[in-house]
């Protein structure tokens, strides 16, 4: 519950501090008080986003801070989830500055927007008079029947399969999808793949077959240059090795008086072996080099294959043609692979729809056992609400599909008039009475499970005399299990609160501020009889404000 609201530099409102009891608290005040600033600074703390036009003072920040008893919310797990310290009495502050940058706090730990506004949910329900506008959405009417039903855990265990079932879903039409498109392309793979595959690529063959083509291409030119070569060094007369000789011959005999001819004679010893060998090497290559024409056309085949190749791959050579190949190779298995995931992850959905339909059916079975019931006491209430011929009921059917509540949508119909069929209650109740059937809803709801604090912003709009009494009776009702926080116009209804609070607005210097402040007991009779008679109080309305006042006690 609400126990204490600080408000600073917020609209109309310079500093304010407003403590909150149990039970009904009342709020009045003139049209254009600042009753709806109220709302607004609360609204703050509760997630809204907000800007610089928030600010009384534009050179000071605006701070809102509202203090809750949480004890019996059981919300230990949501400050867990979202490491924040948990305490018993739990503030939640706004900070926004100059520059319109908001700050948002619970229990002095910075926190993100989104995880305020999850808190504030679980914390303060306001409800004015165009929330009403939601009794005409499905949704909502379902969120009703499920509060009466008590599924909250079966709902949320639910939907945490339906989420895992359509993120399922989503990946399976993915992949089905991609393995529609690859099966398309399957022939034109497996054609290039054998294509590569029957050409038996290595890494190296074509540097080497383009060398040897080379060799066979010029063999008769290469052969009788060798054999020239060779008879150029080997030649009995006219050779080299003859010519070397008969140097070597000479030089040797110079040894015996002439000592440079020793190391000379070496030297030339040496080359003649080196051109001996030179000779053999040469002779020996000259009758290796043969004319092949046939290993010639196989080569040429050969390499017009691997040059085809890189061509239509757009390559420049072997390793990159091997690399598509294995590219390729992944590619086919990666399709015979996807096949089978497919049949896994279509059983996985059938198991997992199985399982959702089972679930939806004990979620449809608990709504329809408490929908009769609901339709009952909504018709007792509305006709103490001053509506003696009202009708109403929840239709219910079953949708085709599974949607995130399971298989079930539901239709809150209405009638205000005798012999009147029910019809869809958003198109045939009137502003007042949308008011009268969701006090009624919001007084059952209450009965069935805790709500959090609930501040209702002149929903008695449309209503007055014995019936103004009588949506009173129902707020008093509701403020014995929950606090609820009334703002109000009509004296029926504030005169049930166990505390009243007047807006007034005050002119100071060249400013006006918006006050609040909480009435004493004669106070109370005064401002319930202005809002009987209007300023002009007479001693009728006094008095009718101390029988209204009575009653309370």
């Amino acid at each position: 519950m609400l126990r204490h609201l600080h408000i600073q530099n917020y609209a109309l409102i310079n500093d304010l501090d407003i403590g909150f009891d149990t039970g009904l608290t009342i709020i009045s005040g003139e049209t254009g008080a600042g009753k709806s600033i109220l709302l607004g600074a609360l609204a703050l703390i509760l997630g809204q986003r907000a800007d610089t036009q928030v600010l009384l003072d534009k050179t000071a920040k605006c701070i809102i801070e509202g203090t809750f008893d949480v004890k019996e919310y059981k919300l230990q797990d949501f400050f867990s989830e979202n490491d924040l310290d948990y305490e018993d009495l739990t503030t939640l502050r706004r900070e926004i500055n100059i520059a319109g940058k908001s700050r948002a706090f619970i229990n002095d730990t910075p926190v993100n927007l989104n995880v305020l506004k999850d808190m504030g949910v679980k914390l303060v329900d306001i409800h004015s008079q165009h929330h009403n506008i939601l009794l005409g959405n499905n949704q909502f009417q379902l969120q009703v029947v499920d509060a009466f039903a008590g599924v909250n855990k079966m709902l949320a265990a639910y939907k945490h399969d339906y989420d895992k079932f359509r993120k399922l879903e989503s990946q399976y039409r993915e992949l089905k999808a991609k393995n529609e498109k690859a099966q398309s392309d399957l022939d034109y793979f497996q054609f290039q793949f054998t294509q590569l595959d029957e050409a038996k690529l290595t890494e190296g063959e074509q540097s080497e077959l383009e060398s040897e083509q080379d060799i066979l291409s010029h063999s008769e030119e290469i052969g009788s240059s060798l054999k020239s070569i060779f008879n150029l060094i080997s030649e009995d007369e006219n050779g080299i090795l003859s010519k070397i000789r008969e140097a070597r011959n000479l030089m040797e005999r110079m040894r015996t008086y002439f000592s440079p001819a020793t190391e000379l004679y070496n030297r030339i010893e040496s080359v003649e072996l080196e051109l001996k060998d030179l000779s053999t090497e040469i002779e020996t290559l000259g009758g290796d080099v043969e004319s092949n024409p046939a290993r010639l056309e196989f080569i040429r085949e050969r390499l017009n294959l691997l040059y085809s190749l890189e061509q239509k791959h757009h390559v420049e050579s072997v390793v990159e043609l091997i690399r598509i190949k294995l590219e390729l190779q992944e590619s086919l298995e990666g399709i015979s692979s996807m096949d089978k995931e497919l049949e896994v992850m279509a059983a996985d959905l059938h198991e997992l729809k199985l399982s959702l339909e089972k679930a939806a059916g004990g979620l449809s079975a608990k709504r329809m056992k408490v929908i009769p019931g609901i339709g009952e006491r909504m018709i007792s209430l509305l006709q103490k609400l001053g509506i003696p011929n009202a009708g109403f009921s929840i239709q219910r059917s079953s949708l085709e599909d599974l949607s995130p509540t399971g298989k079930d949508h539901v239709d809150f119909l209405f009638s205000a008039n005798k012999n009147s069929g029910l019809q869809d209650l958003k198109k045939v109740a009137s502003g007042g009475e949308l008011s009268r059937v969701m006090l009624s809803l919001k007084s059952l709801v209450n009965q069935s499970v805790s709500l959090p604090t609930i501040i209702f912003d002149e929903i008695d709009s449309g209503v007055s005399g014995d019936i103004a009494d009588r949506v009173g009776e129902i707020i008093a009702g509701m403020s014995r299990n929950m606090q609820v926080i009334n703002i109000t116009h009509l004296p029926q209804i504030a005169s049930k609160g166990g505390s009243h609070y007047l807006v007034y607005k005050t002119d100071e210097g060249n400013a006006t501020h918006t006050r609040i402040r909480l009435l004493k007991d004669e106070e109370r009779v005064i401002e319930i009889a202005k809002m009987l008679s209007g300023k002009e109080m007479s001693d009728a309305a006094i008095q009718n404000a101390r029988v209204l006042l009575k009653k309370l006690n």
